[in-house]
């Protein structure tokens, strides 16, 4: 009989588990806590607990390109850089396209996962579903967690002295839908990630004034990059990742603060990361350098304490009025269903090979996908979890010593020069680790095997961006389209902008 899979989730981790399950063979049953599919790319207007959550106006930080599915590219005409609703439009597509959605059952918790008695022998699971009030139990062979990390808002309060004091309204980023909220108010973001900049941005088309104000700093990319091409397409190539890692990290930092700064000085305009060394995941957004040059948004060192309706600032003596506080610091994550001797999560951290097997279970039948931040997009990489995890649960040649991994995981290993401490164990150098996962299938592309075979698809695949089509040439899961969906990619990508034949 076919493995049976359960699938906890149905967003974009959690479709791409499903269909590599189908791909190997097995037997998936993804359950979905809410009434649809999307995951965090499914906007609504009221905030669902346990879901994550949108503000309407989201786009995608990574171009279409670069975070497609390895083998099912975006249709042509979407744009670049994809409004939710686009993004969730081609989720659907996916869906649809593989025959996902009859292994999908909706409005259904996953209660509580727990080994079976004879896990050591058989690695099986008891599950426990929710659906309509009535619980169900279930023994499944494998289970895929596909959670993610943007559900749990994380307010750390007790950092900010004088809180309880202020008097108006205050809330975390994922409470936030629309701009109106901040109609004619003096508003202050705590935190520059995406959240902050975005919400800053918009809000100072409607406030009275738009204060940010970030301990860190950071850096800025916007969306077009060099010549106007998508950024991604630019940054991630294998020739830059080969200059990135043969060159010495110290050197290798000098030149990506040098190359960052050459848009627009960012002591300049307050945002210079203060461990200038260590570069933080960098923050999309191609407006805030000429919001804060016309004066709309104001950058702040962190907060010293709050007052009844101000707040005062590091290194700044006078008093700030504010009537309303976003708080944009980020997500904890954590796994109420799994039993702590499962995956035990501390500071941000739990310790899995590979950020996907728990280091310490007997049989590696329990995978968790998507719980990483990578400078780059998270479809591909959640898809080439996938392919490996469902190769490593049919005993496939797959890189995980079994019974017990021999692996001492290295926090940070395999760490891009682009992390701070916080969220430290998430953040990966995309390519290096894409690349690295691959290997473990046999499905990394060779550019010198191709390079006597088909030298213009080589050249390709090495001057122009990784995308995701590149895993798919050879190995498992090979698909026939990969070498044509490389060699047209920058047609895909110009269509929609070069509207005006």
């Amino acid at each position: 009989a076919a493995m049976r899979v359960a699938v906890v989730g149905a967003g974009v981790t959690g479709l791409t588990a499903t269909k590599c399950c189908l791909d190997e063979g097995l037997e998936p049953t993804c359950f979905e806590q809410s009434q649809d599919i999307g995951g965090v790319w499914r906007y609504t207007e009221h905030i669902e607990a346990g879901r994550p959550s949108l503000y309407s106006s989201v786009i995608s930080n990574t171009s279409k390109e670069m975070s497609a599915f390895s083998d099912f590219p975006y249709p042509e005409d979407f744009p670049v850089f994809l409004p939710n609703a686009k993004l969730l439009d081609y989720l659907r597509r996916y869906a649809e396209h593989f025959g996902l959605r009859e292994h999908i059952k909706l409005e259904t918790t996953v209660v509580s996962v727990q080994k079976r008695p004879d896990f050591a022998t058989t690695g099986q699971w008891d599950v426990v579903t929710e659906a309509d009030g009535k619980q169900t139990s279930h023994v499944f062979d494998a289970i895929i967690v596909c959670c993610g990390n943007c559900s749990e808002a994380s307010i750390p309060l007790h950092c900010f002295p004088g809180i309880e004091k202020f008097q108006g309204p205050y809330f975390h980023s994922r409470q936030y839908k629309h701009p109106d909220v901040f109609q004619g108010k003096r508003v202050l973001v705590v935190g520059l990630g995406n959240s902050g900049a975005d919400i800053a941005v918009e809000a100072s088309h409607v406030a009275a004034k738009v204060t940010i104000c970030t301990r860190q700093g950071a850096w800025l990319f916007s969306r077009v990059f060099d010549h106007g091409y998508p950024w991604d397409m630019v940054f991630h190539t294998r020739l830059m990742k080969l200059i990135r890692s043969s060159l010495p990290g110290p050197l290798v930092r000098r030149l990506i603060n040098h190359w960052v700064n050459q848009r627009f000085n960012h002591e300049n305009y307050g945002l210079q990361p203060e461990e200038s060394s260590l570069l933080r995941e960098p923050v999309l957004n191609d407006d805030l350098p000429s919001y804060i040059l016309t004066g709309r948004i104001t950058i702040k060192p962190g907060v010293k304490e709050f007052k009844d309706n101000s707040v005062v600032f590091h290194n700044c003596p006078e008093e700030e009025p504010v009537d309303i506080i976003v708080f944009c610091t980020g997500y904890d994550f954590s796994f109420p269903f799994l039993p702590e001797a499962v995956v035990k999560v501390e500071n941000k951290h739990a310790s899995l090979y590979e950020h996907v097997f728990p280091i310490h279970l007997q049989r590696p039948t329990l995978a968790i996908l998507g719980l990483i931040k990578p400078v780059g997009a998270v479809m591909p990489v959640s898809e080439m979890q996938a392919r490996w995890v469902t190769r490593v649960f049919k005993g496939r040649r797959a890189n995980v010593s079994s019974p017990v991994y021999q692996i001492t995981v290295q926090p940070g290993h395999g760490m891009s020069p682009l992390c701070t401490k916080r969220d430290f164990f998430l953040k990966i150098d995309w390519m290096v680790y894409l690349d690295k996962i691959a290997s473990f299938i046999g499905a990394k592309p060779s550019v010198l095997g191709l390079l006597c075979r088909d030298p213009r698809l080589a050249l390709t695949i090495f001057f122009g961006p990784c995308s995701p089509y590149q895993y798919r040439l050879g190995g498992p899961g090979c698909w026939k389209g990969a070498r044509q969906a490389i060699l047209t990619q920058w047609d895909r990508t110009l269509k929609p902008t070069r509207t005006r034949v």
